[in-house]
């Protein structure tokens, strides 16, 4: 089951994709971690997708990740007298608290949380940036706007705030029913939507309390002026251009995304890169040159991850977006101007032995052509700091630990297999090459590069490198 690219593939289940054969065929296509978006569908339907997933990634024995994806705080207007009005530019509009039914003056907006943050001058986004609206005067109960883009407004469009830091928590009552199924499931990774601010994240992670790691997704410009902020306290990123790109210039977002992914591969946090990628293959069975350069600019960027959200959770050719997402990166990844694009971003390294090993371990690995680099790991750390040098070699992770095995499943260029740990030194290159010729990862006769730390199964106590030979 050893994959031919190194960026891996995420892809959403849904309505298109809950059967075990059409689950098994997005798995064996290149599928390497499912999200499974809580915005949508019941805890049972989720439970059931889980279940199949689990199944296969038993019988196949190759671990796969499960990504839950919480829905967060929706901001959104009230209904209307007729179910929707026609807005001009120019026009005054009011929002306010009162319930009543809205018309072409003003519209219940039943979110005091919002109405009390606003204050003239703001910008209000409303129906995903089709209608803008500037406030003129705000009170702690209503707004009073100005039209700037007219438009029909309809009845529980939602609402954008770009230019306020929201007194909003990412986690809405519904979240953390979410987040208590969720882990009771057995996620891996908790995606956090509407991150703001670090306390955000940090708020997540004592509800988690390590029963997962935590994926922040970048959706909102307060969270972009706090970026380094928010990347050191996730355990990885997601660029989540949908809401960014309504809450943004769209013209900023190319940048942005480049932006958080150098932010990742410095911090050596994994980055995902989401949101209509091949979006038009939700009803075509081929995807546009457009959509092909995007998925193909994400991996020559030295993204770890790519993400396919209504192409296969309820789009008509889930199978072929999969095929064609892998197809894509792996030919980036045979490019020769894809090396010398990551070979250029030089990284600061820290004055740690297990910096020293992992980067020592990459030129070694260069210099030799080795098959592969293997790393035996606990908590999944050696794997990452292998992971930052981005090295041409495949990096093989062994781990005792099948939870790492499934977070690492979202990794760059890492393919892990559980195994017991080694209990002697000695047992360190020999194992590792029996493995790696048994994953298809190198042949009798190649060389490999091994790392491990001293003493044996400590987190984080990457001392070691050796060169072995593979043996039949």
């Amino acid at each position: 089951m050893r994959r031919q690219r190194k960026a891996k593939i995420v892809a959403t289940l849904g309505p298109a994709t809950s059967t075990q054969a059409e689950i098994e065929g997005l798995f064996l296509a290149g599928v390497d971690v499912f999200r499974l978006n809580f915005s949508h569908g019941s805890h049972a339907d989720h439970k059931k997708r889980y279940d199949i997933i689990r199944y296969i990634e038993q019988s196949t024995k190759r671990p796969i990740g499960v990504l839950v994806d919480l829905q967060g705080p929706k901001l959104r207007v009230g209904q209307f007298e007729n179910g929707s009005v026609t807005l001009e530019p120019g026009q005054k509009f009011r929002f306010d608290l009162d319930p009543a039914l809205g018309n072409e003056h003003r519209a219940p907006l039943p979110h005091p949380e919002i109405l009390s943050a606003l204050r003239p001058g703001v910008t209000l986004l409303l129906d995903d940036g089709k209608l803008r609206m500037r406030v003129r005067k705000a009170a702690k109960d209503a707004a009073e706007c100005e039209v700037e883009i007219g438009g029909t407004l309809s009845d529980r469009k939602g609402v954008n705030v770009p230019d306020v830091v929201l007194p909003l928590s990412p986690l809405t009552k519904k979240d953390r029913t979410d987040l208590t199924f969720a882990l009771d499931l057995g996620a891996d990774w908790i995606a956090l939507s509407f991150v703001q601010r670090p306390e955000d994240v940090a708020e997540a992670r004592k509800l988690i309390q390590g029963r997962a790691r935590i994926i922040s997704k970048l959706e909102k410009p307060a969270a972009i002026e706090r970026l380094d902020e928010i990347v050191e306290l996730s355990d990885a990123v997601m660029v989540a251009r949908g809401d960014l790109g309504v809450e943004m210039p769209a013209e900023d977002v190319p940048g942005l995304q480049k932006r958080i992914i150098a932010a990742c591969r410095l911090a050596g946090k994994p980055v995902v890169v989401a949101t209509q990628m091949l979006d038009s293959m939700v009803n075509a069975p081929t995807p546009t040159r457009a959509e092909a350069s995007d998925v193909a600019t994400a991996v020559y960027d030295g993204a770890d991850a790519v993400m396919l959200s209504a192409e296969t959770a309820s789009g008509r050719f889930p199978l072929e977006s999969v095929s064609m997402m892998n197809r894509i990166a792996e030919r980036v990844e045979r490019d020769p101007f894809y090396r010398r694009i990551l070979e250029a971003q030089r990284l600061d390294h820290e004055a740690t032995a297990s910096d020293a090993i992992s980067q020592a371990a990459a030129q070694v690995a260069h210099t030799l052509s080795a098959a592969a680099i293997c790393t035996y790991t606990t908590s999944g750390s050696t794997g990452l700091r292998m992971a930052r040098e981005r090295p041409d070699a495949p990096i093989l992770c062994l781990t005792s630990k099948l939870q790492t095995a499934r977070n690492m499943a979202l990794v760059w260029g890492t393919h892990c297999v559980v195994t017991a740990d080694i209990k002697r030194f000695s047992e360190m290159a020999e194992k590792a090459c029996r493995i790696a010729l048994r994953e298809d990862f190198a042949k009798a006769g190649e060389r490999i590069v091994v790392t491990a730390g001293v003493p044996l199964g400590t987190p984080g106590s990457t001392n070691i490198l050796r060169v072995a030979w593979v043996e039949e």
